[in-house]
């Protein structure tokens, strides 16, 4: 008899499994902190798509015929805003009533840039091309929710982006140039 998954792509799969119940925890806890209606918004539409994308790799890995994993589908509200506009001083809180709005999104921000990060390096130890590519696609679905969030974020002035001088930038874009397309000659 032959195995069906190797003993990393088991010990991956196990992993991701329980960062993803872990995270739909996480988010049922935030929920009723959330006090913007956006917000609660993005909460309810992407723990709907995290508990449909966790039945699906179970369902996946118990029939051994990996289906397609479903593409999240954020969509894109603005463009970003640049720069800092006098941003608040970040101190932890100090008792749970405190949790505001931005700590929601802080922490459903957290949450997904670390389980995308998990889920690709998990799809590196996978020899199954099938759970591979699975693991692959939930890797880009979790940086597509942290955008989401993270717009969110940057509409409200929660996640501002410092920006440089515009000298600084274009010197430091301007040290690289294309290469040649020719063969590599070695010697």
């Amino acid at each position: 008899m032959t195995a069906q998954y190797g003993a990393h792509e088991v010990m991956e799969i196990h992993e991701v499994l329980s960062d993803t119940i872990d995270g739909i925890n996480q988010f049922q806890l935030y929920r009723p902190h959330a006090r913007d209606h956006q917000l609660r918004s993005i909460i309810d539409k992407q723990l709907q798509f995290m508990t449909q994308e966790y039945n699906n790799m179970v369902q996946a890995i118990s029939q051994r015929g990996v289906t397609e994993a479903i593409p999240y589908r954020g969509p894109r509200t603005a463009a970003p805003v640049y720069g800092l506009d006098n941003p608040e001083r970040q101190t932890p809180n100090t008792s749970l009533q405190e949790m505001d709005d931005r700590d929601v999104a802080s922490g459903m921000l957290g949450c997904h840039k670390a389980s995308a990060s998990f889920r690709m390096m998990a799809s590196l130890e996978c020899a199954d091309l099938e759970l591979r590519r699975m693991l692959q696609q939930g890797a880009i679905n979790c940086a597509e929710q942290a955008y989401e969030v993270w717009q969110y974020m940057n509409q409200k002035g929660y996640y501002q982006v410092p920006t440089m001088k515009d000298v600084t930038t274009g010197t430091m874009l301007n040290t690289y140039s294309t290469a040649t397309t020719g063969q590599v000659r070695y010697q």
